[in-house]
C-alpha cells in the first residue's frame, strides 16, 4: 500500500472501526497527519486546529484497526492515556507484523 491509497483508504473508511490494517496503511496514516499538522500549523494555528479535529475519528479507527491485526481489541488504544509507558507499548504493537488470519479477518494486504 503506497501513501496515497493509505491516506485515502482512511478517510473513506473513517468510521470503520471493524476489520483490519496493515502497517503500512498505519504508518502512512501517522506520516500524513504528522505533516498536515506541522505545515497547516506554521501557516496558521486555527487550520492546525480544525486539521487536527478533521484526523481525530479516523485516526482512532486505523488505530483500533491496526491492534486488529496483531490480534488485539482497539480499546487497547486506551493505553495512549497513561504517558511514556502506555505510549511505547502502542508503538510497539503498532510496529509488529501480522498474525495471519485472525478473528479480526485476513491480512489485510492479502484481501485487497
Amino acid at each position: 500500500m503506497n501513501f496515497q491509497d493509505a491516506v485515502k483508504k482512511c478517510f473513506t473508511n473513517y468510521v470503520g472501526f471493524s476489520g483490519r490494517a496493515a502497517r503500512s496503511e498505519y504508518w502512512y496514516w501517522v506520516l500524513f497527519v504528522i505533516l498536515g499538522s506541522l505545515v497547516l500549523t506554521y501557516l496558521s494555528e486555527s487550520l492546525g486546529s480544525i486539521f487536527s479535529l478533521v484526523v481525530l475519528l479516523p485516526g482512532i479507527a486505523v488505530g483500533a484497526r491496526r491492534l486488529h491485526d496483531i490480534g488485539k481489541s482497539g480499546w487497547w488504544q486506551l493505553l495512549g492515556l497513561i504517558p511514556l509507558l502506555g505510549w511505547a507499548v502502542l508503538i510497539y504493537w503498532a510496529v509488529q507484523p501480522s498474525e495471519g488470519d485472525n478473528a479480526f479477518g485476513s491480512t489485510p494486504l492479502l484481501s485487497n
